[in-house]
Order: C-alpha cells, then sequence, then structure tokens
C-alpha cells in the first residue's frame, strides 16, 4: 500500500475498516455483468469531445463519524477524459481509490475511456471521504463535484442509503 507523506498510518487502517464495513473488499460486478473498472471501446476517434454522464451514485451509512465511501459510474459516449479530483462540502480531503487483489492504494486520476465505462464500485474503484464535516445518515444526500480534466467540474448528488446496500437489490 503506498503511503502520501505525512498521512497516518492510523488513517489508512481506518479507512480498510470502512471499506471493509461497508462490504467495499468483497468482489462485485456491474449491473451489465461485466466486472469492476471494466470499459468497453469502439472506433471512436480520440479527438472527439467527451460526453460524460454519472449515474448510480450512492455513499453507504459509514460506520464511523470520520471516514466514508462513495461510488458511482460515469459513462462517457465520446472521446476519453480523465478523472483528476472529487471535492465536496462533506469533507475537505476526498481521494481517488482502487483496490487490487484485496489491497486499498490511492489514485491521482482515472482515465474514462472513449465511448466507455469508469466504474466506482463495491470491490474497485472508489471515493474516501475523510475527516468529515458530520457522519451522514441513510436519506441524506451529499452533494459531490467531480473534476475532469477536459470536461470540467460535474456536480452529482450522492444518496446515502443503508451500509449494506447492493444496488444490484437494492438494498
Amino acid at each position: 500500500m503506498r503511503r502520501r507523506p505525512g498521512r497516518p498510518a492510523g488513517l489508512l487502517a481506518a479507512g480498510a475498516l470502512v471499506l471493509a464495513a461497508t462490504g467495499t473488499l468483497a468482489g462485485c460486478a456491474s449491473d451489465d455483468g461485466g466486472s469492476p473498472g471494466s470499459s468497453s471501446s469502439s472506433s471512436s476517434s480520440s479527438s472527439a469531445r467527451p460526453e460524460l454522464e454519472v449515474t448510480g451514485a450512492y455513499m453507504p451509512a459509514p460506520s464511523m463519524d470520520t471516514m466514508a465511501a462513495g461510488f458511482f459510474t460515469v459513462t462517457n459516449s465520446g472521446g476519453a477524459d480523465t478523472l483528476t479530483s472529487v471535492t465536496s462540502d462533506l469533507s475537505d480531503d476526498v481521494t481517488l481509490h482502487s483496490t487490487k487483489d484485496g489491497a486499498m492504494q490511492e489514485e491521482k486520476s482515472f482515465t474514462v475511456p472513449a465511448e466507455g465505462t469508469l466504474d466506482f464500485a463495491s470491490g474497485g474503484n472508489h471515493l474516501m471521504f475523510a475527516k468529515l464535516t458530520h457522519k451522514p445518515r441513510q436519506g441524506e444526500k451529499v452533494s459531490v463535484e467531480l473534476h475532469f480534466a477536459t470536461s470540467g467540474t460535474v456536480r452529482i448528488s450522492m444518496p446515502v442509503k443503508s451500509a449494506t446496500y447492493n444496488p444490484k437489490t437494492g438494498h
């Protein structure tokens, strides 16, 4: 696991605990039967302008007062783009993470492939909200801004679901 300088080891351990508590480390396939983070591609020109749509956003109700995770899917019907950062009123410390072989790793950015998808799903890519301004409760909506290199800022509302919510079953 890679650590940012000055980041306390306890914070990373707490993050791993949050992920385990919300089921993030369990395997989860996307709604189309593909795996998290999978993308499709076509012969679209890479110089085409990205056309992004964000769907399926949610945050499992956090079990801790200090950390939460977030999930969504970005579908791109145009040229490639890059998710460079995320901001939210819920936290001044929102980071992008991948999960590979059960290990969480912070990432600087994620590519949104041309004519493809970028999945943030349980068991794979996810957002980590640290140092929460308050502990969001089920039913609340969290404002989130996704910052893309080409498309700019996309604002979404992330509903807080139950801690065990599964998008496939709705529970």
